[in-house]
């Protein structure tokens, strides 16, 4: 669908008050800058950023790319024959072959973390945002395995996917904070997925694995 003149232009003002508010942060620190500052130098008014970001986390941390169904939508997107390990494992290497901005990976991101790591109210989202990750990831595989509710297998797995998906940005995170170049980020990622994929056990590597679907009808 084509986007059109309104929501483009919504875009780029999301953007830009967004690049705006980061540079500011990454300059002085996130709880040093106030959202009346981060409108005046995006030369808006104070409700026009509180219209498109309702809390200054939301400036670093935007719930479409922050989004708590994050691995709940790669498994439920995931196609026949393949497991829910298998779609989360496989769209954080595509994203690690594209350097993606998600992963932390784009050029010039060291600074943003450093300011993010720096600021408490943004580490706590963070961790927030993990658990609801988890969380979100054990509902989609209890509904669609038709486990009963006493059943732990989903939260055990969606733990465990929940925790290598953590921990993958954490050592991407470390890295990056020792000043490794994309391509560095890239061989370390792809290294430590290959050491994920061969300690998962079988239980885990083929949960939910999506059945080929044929129309009878």
């Amino acid at each position: 669908m084509t986007e059109g003149l309104r929501e483009r232009k919504k875009r780029r003002t999301r953007q830009h008050i967004s690049g705006v508010a980061t540079a500011l942060f990454v300059q002085r620190g996130f709880d040093q800058v106030t959202i009346a500052e981060v409108a005046a130098a995006a030369e808006v008014s104070v409700n026009t950023v509180y219209n498109y970001f309702p809390t200054k986390e939301d400036l670093v941390l935007p719930p479409e790319e922050a989004s708590p169904q994050r691995l709940a939508d790669i498994v439920r997107a995931r196609r026949s024959g393949q497991s829910a390990a298998g779609a989360v494992l496989e769209q954080l290497r595509a994203e690690v072959a594209r350097r993606d901005r998600k992963l932390g990976m784009s050029p010039g991101f060291a600074p943003v973390l450093a300011m993010m790591r720096a600021a408490p109210t943004l580490l706590a989202r963070l961790e927030a945002l993990g658990g609801q990750m988890t969380e979100a990831l054990a509902e989609v595989l209890a509904e669609e395995t038709g486990a009963d509710a006493a059943d732990p297998l989903p939260r055990v797995v969606a733990h465990q996917l929940g925790g290598l998906h953590s921990l993958v940005y954490a050592e991407l995170g470390a890295h990056l904070a020792a000043g490794a170049r994309p391509e560095e980020l890239a061989e370390a990622a792809t290294r430590l997925l290959d050491a994920i994929e061969r300690a998962l056990s079988d239980n885990v590597l083929d949960y939910a694995t999506r059945e080929d679907r044929t129309c009878s009808e």
